[in-house]
């Protein structure tokens, strides 16, 4: 790691060009909250596991594996190592889902720096800042940031705390309505948009769908550039939200149709994802959709019957890869009929 010393007060060398490795080096400090002090081998014997145990959980974070001999480690990652550990050892944790967790946080925490440090050079190109500027102004957003991303986990799980003391006996066992809303003729626009353009529409697409799911009452697992995942408690909710997300994005001018996809039963959820076959049916159910349109399983169609805000017509029956016999519903709202 370069470890010189900024060449001048304003982090440039004697021909008035920034000096870059001094800067990254200055930026890395202050981010890492420290000097990188260890090798691999010292880093896990300060922490107390084995250097297997600590190569494996480093992996899992997402981090390529260290030469024995690079020092590359800071005091934090010992404590972090520590606090895993701890986990285990009050047995918190089970052992086998220790790397199914440090996986799960390198996968949310890497899109999250990303998407930061991506709009931190944004913000740097634009106000033309000297070097100096730049590292005190990193070292305002730390802490900003940090307490930010802590407010909203924490506002998170007292919301996910509060559904699971509250939920009934389908919600407990992982009852949930499951829907895929996938932007139509994706591919097509990914060919015809520049790079600005297609991330002004991803963000478009992506803010629409988290304010209309969260405002229906369902919850956003995961988006995936021109599909978003999302789950509701009851079939009513799974309904509401896939009905009131193709309304916004009717009435927005800038977005592409969508086909949303809807099923309704028991799913696994594990460490904020979903799996099992009500998943792969919405998924499915997506792809067999016309433009515009929401359809539905058989299992959330038989949740709705009777229902009165809610109209279900039973369509052909499709054959879809890995359902030979699939039969959809499209829903509308009663008064659309």
């Amino acid at each position: 790691m370069a470890t010189d010393s900024l060449a001048t007060d304003s982090g440039a060398t004697d021909s008035g060009a920034p000096d870059l490795a001094a800067l990254a080096a200055e930026f890395e400090r202050t981010l890492l909250g420290g000097e990188r002090r260890f090798t691999r081998v010292q880093v896990s014997e300060r922490a107390g596991i084995s250097i297997q145990r600590a190569e494996r959980m480093w992996h899992a974070l997402g981090f390529t594996t260290v030469p024995d001999d690079e020092v590359a480690f800071t005091d934090d990652d010992v404590e972090a190592l520590r606090l895993v550990a701890a986990l285990e050892d009050d047995k918190f944790i089970e052992p086998e889902m220790e790397s199914s967790l440090a996986r799960k946080l390198g996968q949310t925490q890497s899109r999250l720096a990303s998407w930061q440090s991506a709009m931190f050079l944004d913000f740097l190109g634009g106000a033309k800042l000297s070097a100096d500027e730049a590292i005190e102004v990193a070292g305002l957003l730390l802490p900003a940031m940090e307490r930010l991303q802590t407010y909203v986990w924490r506002r998170h799980l007292a919301a996910a705390a509060g559904r699971a003391v509250a939920g009934s006996d389908e919600l407990a066992r992982g009852v949930r309505a499951v829907g895929f809303a996938d932007i139509v003729s994706y591919t097509r626009l990914t060919r015809r948009l520049n790079e600005a353009e297609l991330g002004e529409l991803i963000e478009r697409f992506e803010g629409t769908a988290a304010d209309v799911v969260a405002l229906n009452g369902g919850r956003v697992i995961k988006s995936m550039g021109d599909e978003v995942l999302f789950v509701a408690d009851t079939a009513a909710q799974g309904a509401a939200v896939a009905l009131a997300l193709q309304d916004a994005v009717n009435a927005d001018e800038e977005l592409p149709e969508l086909r949303i996809g809807l099923a309704y039963g028991t799913i696994l959820i594990r460490l904020g994802d979903v799996y099992g076959e009500v998943v792969n049916l919405a998924a499915r159910l997506t792809t067999e959709c016309k433009p515009g349109r929401v359809l539905a399983d058989r299992e959330l169609a038989a949740a709705l019957d009777g229902h009165p805000a809610y109209t279900l017509h039973r369509l052909r029956r499709a054959s879809v890869r890995g359902y030979r016999h699939l039969v959809p519903y499209a829903i509308q709202r009663a008064d659309e009929r």
